[in-house]
């Protein structure tokens, strides 16, 4: 009976090291010479520490920053442990009263701003942690941010412009801004004079 079960130990022992160990050593090790960046978590630095990913939102309620999409995670926004939609479908009263509540907000902060406001404004990802908003949510907000820096509208527009990320491989998806990068890079460029 032992010799049946000593060639199934020997292959259940080399398999586990196989694809146990050297597979993921092997995987690790090419992502982290490919893609490095993205392999250690897409971090963002500001002064030599690191403030966050490019790959998850985070919250602003500072008026003289750029506020992203609202989160649907809890018990706080952009929480990656519970990520996740609020699965509230358009006919639901929660989500009506949670965009009304989301609009009312928007336009305390800038009550001179008379545009439409964009709907990634006010509606949750399929995440919860979405860190972009798109191009017209960024520029909506403009007007706010350059009065609250004492920045011309323009300034604030240029750097809107230049955060702007592009279609991926050219042609997917929508362009976009990654909020945490444009607060930081406004942090540097924008002080208030």
């Amino acid at each position: 009976m032992l010799k049946e079960f000593r060639p199934a130990l020997i292959l259940l022992m080399a398999l586990s090291i196989l694809t146990g160990m050297l597979y993921p050593a092997l995987v690790t090790g090419l992502a982290k010479v490919a893609f490095a960046n993205a392999s250690d978590g897409s971090l963002l630095e500001s002064d030599g520490r690191i403030v966050g990913s490019r790959l998850v939102g985070q919250h602003f309620s500072d008026p003289k920053h750029f506020w992203g999409r609202p989160s649907a995670t809890s018990p706080m926004p952009y929480n990656a442990a519970s990520s996740g939609g609020s699965n509230q479908g358009p006919l639901n009263p929660a989500l009506a009263d949670a965009v009304k509540e989301r609009i009312k907000a928007l336009k305390s902060s800038d009550p001179t701003q008379t545009s439409p406001i964009p709907v990634d404004l006010v509606t949750a990802s399929a995440s919860g942690l979405d860190p972009h908003i798109s191009v017209a949510a960024a520029l909506w907000q403009v007007p706010r941010v350059a009065r609250e820096r004492h920045l011309s509208e323009q300034e604030v527009r240029t750097l809107v412009i230049a955060q702007t990320e592009g279609r991926q491989l050219g042609f997917l998806g929508e362009p976009r801004v990654n909020v945490l990068a444009l607060n930081l890079r406004l942090d540097k460029t924008g002080t208030p004079r």
